[in-house]
């Protein structure tokens, strides 16, 4: 059976991949910082810091996994900004760790790393969509950390190590935090429906188009990517994007379409980042070419999901 180790398995991503691993007949080792208070029957749960070389090397050794997907990282911008040293510890020095670990106990796993869209950075203020050769230019420490960590990445690519590198754009879903912006938007939207807030909703920059995808959607792009462990001479990097521009005032307006509140809008300056870019949009050619995948799941259908949870969780805070 293939045996794949998720690292940052309890996080939002993680926690759907975990299902479709499993579905998908993947035996899995879910690797955490901190045990998981509701384990999922049948998964085996493993402690581990990537940031301790030591921990990769053993737990490496231990599993031997066929397949990692490696998901562990700091990823909230405001955090990096806020603590740029505990970012670039986690994103660059704990996957040194884990190919290190990979190189050592188990040179035979393909890996796969979940980068980000935010490697692009500038590149975007070209307003086009951009594909897996344009440039990379991050403009905060959470890109930056990511950008070197794909160097690295890269040199163990050259060293024997089998894999690729995955360049996701926006996926929202379920399970997200409310410091991201649909999960902000869907949670102020049932606290106001619910009484616990005032009919007013604060937000950030909403004319800035992105590329949004469903989680599951992305989850199962990254289990599409594991197959290329069959594969000879495929590339090495892939953007996992729709195409399509979705200005977040279009998001706004679905979802408060989807409620019966009557809602006002306001702008909040600290909701603004210092590094907002106007268009950020994947080209997602080369991973439709390669692995004949595309988006399933409607953008309508991610929001009205989104926001009944939303509704669930808030009434569950009382």
């Amino acid at each position: 059976m293939k045996h794949v180790l998720l690292t940052g398995a309890n996080g939002f991503v993680g926690k759907v991949l975990q299902e479709q691993l499993i579905a998908a007949g993947y035996r899995v080792s879910c690797a955490c910082t901190s045990p998981n208070p509701s384990p999922r029957a049948g998964v085996e749960q493993v402690l581990l810091d990537i940031r301790d070389a030591g921990a990769c090397a053993e737990t490496l050794g231990r599993i031997k996994p066929s397949h990692i997907v490696h998901l562990a990282a700091i990823s909230h911008v405001p955090t990096s900004f806020r603590d740029p040293l505990l970012t670039w510890n986690t994103n660059v020095l704990g996957s040194l760790n884990l190919l290190e670990a990979i190189k050592q106990q188990a040179p035979d796993a393909f890996v796969v790393f979940a980068s980000s869209s935010e490697v692009y950075g500038e590149a975007f203020k070209a307003g086009v969509a951009l594909d897996e050769d344009s440039p990379c230019l991050p403009m905060n420490p959470y890109a930056a950390s990511k950008l070197a960590a794909e160097l690295a990445f890269e040199q163990y690519f050259k060293q024997g190590i089998r894999g690729v590198i995955a360049r996701p754009f926006n996926h929202i879903g379920l399970g997200q935090s409310p410091d991201f912006v649909t999960a902000s938007f869907a949670r102020q939207i049932a606290l106001i429906e619910s009484g616990k807030q005032a009919p007013i909703m604060q937000v950030g920059n909403l004319e800035a188009c992105r590329d949004f995808l469903d989680v599951r959607d992305v989850c199962a792009a990254y289990l599409q990517l594991l197959a290329l462990s069959e594969a000879q001479d495929h590339p090495r990097l892939f953007n996992i994007a729709s195409g399509n521009a979705r200005k977040i005032r279009s998001i706004l307006d679905e979802l408060i379409s989807q409620s019966s509140a009557s809602i006002t809008v306001e702008l909040d300056p600290q909701r603004l980042r210092p590094s907002d870019i106007p268009f950020a949009v994947g080209n997602c050619d080369r991973i439709r070419d390669v692995l004949n995948w595309q988006p399933k799941i409607s953008l309508k259908e991610t929001l009205a999901s989104l926001l009944a949870d939303w509704r669930v969780r808030v009434v569950a805070e009382q």
